[in-house]
This record gives structure tokens, C-alpha cells and sequence, in this order.
């Protein structure tokens, strides 16, 4: 909330001992990201990072490699930033546990990573659609196509944002490529597209995509 003397003088109460903790790293950097210091939130954050310092359970190295990744990133960062986020998003992969982005929204490094390669094209659709207020019922319950998509449709929709090629999509879907091509095909049909660009601009435009955190008319490759 921008009120940061209290977080200060609480911090000034703990123990060194407790301070160095990976738990109080935590807070720490979260605290100097909120002043406006990356730096010093990822020297807070490095012995959390290396893992040389313990922290007590899976959410808070969740809640401290997010931070660094947003760290990093302010600093020009771009390789670490996507390595500190790859990890966060292996963790949170097995169960969805979302939190962690809500808390500490960073939609414009989320689109920069999901341009990339990474093993989680799919989580980050979903995170991004949340950060942009969508709500997670199924598509056909809100989609103002005249033909709804279908859900497996609807789960290769969530991959074309993405730089994955069509087999590296039928990789992480367990599909055949022929089969991803099949509903990529139905997906321009339905959204009178005629190819992967005009899709993702057509299906922002439903609402069926997170918008883009990205205002200039330039893309990335």
C-alpha cells in the first residue's frame, strides 16, 4: 500500500539471526522493491536464489523467486528475470496456486516470458487472463462467437500467443501435430482468421485472450 515506515521499524525489532533467514530475505525485498531499490531486493534475495539459505515451506520460495524475477527485470535483467520466473512457474505448475502473481502483478514480464520458449505456455495464459480481470468460466459461457469454441480448441488458443511451434505444442498438449493443425484450423475458422497473428488479435478482441501488455505496434520475434 506505499506505507513502508511500519514494515522498516518491524524489521528493526527482529534478530539478525531471524533477519538472514530466506523468510525475512523475503519480506526485505519485497520491501525495497516497494521503495523503489531492485538492487537491493536482489542482494536481499541471492542467498534465497543459490539456495545457501533456508526458507520454510514451497509458497515462500514461490512469493521470493517471483520478486527476484520482477527485480531483475527492472534492472535490465531479461536472462535472469526468465530464469528466477521459470522456476516460480515450475513450482506452481503441479497445483495452479496462483497467488503469488496476484499479490505481485507483473503482466508486462508475464507477455515478454510467454514470448519465449517455456514449458509453461498454458499457466501463463491462464495468470494473464486473471491479471486482466477475466473470470475463469468456460469459454463458451462467455465467447460471443456464433460458434463456441471447443475445449480442446480453447486449450491450443491459450498456446498461440506463444513462439511454441506446432509440434513443440503438440509436445506439451501429449497431442499429435496433425491434430493441433486440425483445431488450429477450426480456431481461424471460427474466429475469422486466416493465421496465428490475426487469431491472437481476433481472440483479445473477445476477450478470450489476456490483452496485450505490449502498446507498441511493433512485436517482439
Amino acid at each position: 500500500m506505499g506505507n513502508t515506515k511500519p514494515v522498516e521499524e518491524a524489521l528493526a525489532g527482529i534478530g539478525q539471526g531471524e533477519r538472514e533467514g530466506g523468510d525475512m530475505r523475503t519480506v526485505v525485498a519485497a520491501l525495497r522493491l516497494a521503495q523503489g531499490d531492485p538492487q537491493a531486493a536482489t542482494v536481499a534475495l541471492g542467498p534465497v536464489i543459490d539456495d545457501s539459505v533456508p526458507i520454510t515451506n514451497r509458497f515462500r520460495l514461490v512469493d521470493a523467486l517471483l520478486l527476484d524475477a520482477i527485480a531483475k527485470d527492472a534492472l535490465g535483467d531479461a536472462a535472469g528475470a526468465s530464469r528466477s520466473l521459470e522456476r516460480v512457474l515450475d513450482l506452481v505448475e503441479p497445483d495452479g496456486a496462483v497467488v503469488a502473481f496476484l499479490v505481485n502483478p507483473a503482466p508486462a514480464l508475464l507477455e515478454r516470458h510467454a514470448r519465449r520458449r517455456t514449458n509453461h505456455a498454458a499457466l501463463l495464459a491462464q495468470i494473464l487472463n486473471l491479471l486482466a480481470g477475466k473470470r475463469s468460466s468456460p469459454v463458451h459461457e462467455r465467447s460471443p462467437l456464433l460458434e463456441p469454441l471447443s475445449e480442446s480448441e480453447t486449450r491450443i488458443l491459450r498456446y498461440l500467443p506463444t513462439n511454441l511451434t506446432v509440434p513443440e505444442i503438440a509436445d506439451q498438449t501429449y497431442l499429435s501435430v496433425n491434430t493441433v493443425k486440425t483445431h488450429m484450423r477450426h480456431l481461424y475458422g471460427k474466429l475469422g482468421a486466416h493465421n496465428r497473428g490475426q487469431a491472437v488479435e481476433r481472440a483479445r478482441a473477445l476477450a478470450l485472450l489476456a490483452p496485450s501488455a505490449v502498446r507498441s505496434p511493433s512485436r517482439t520475434p
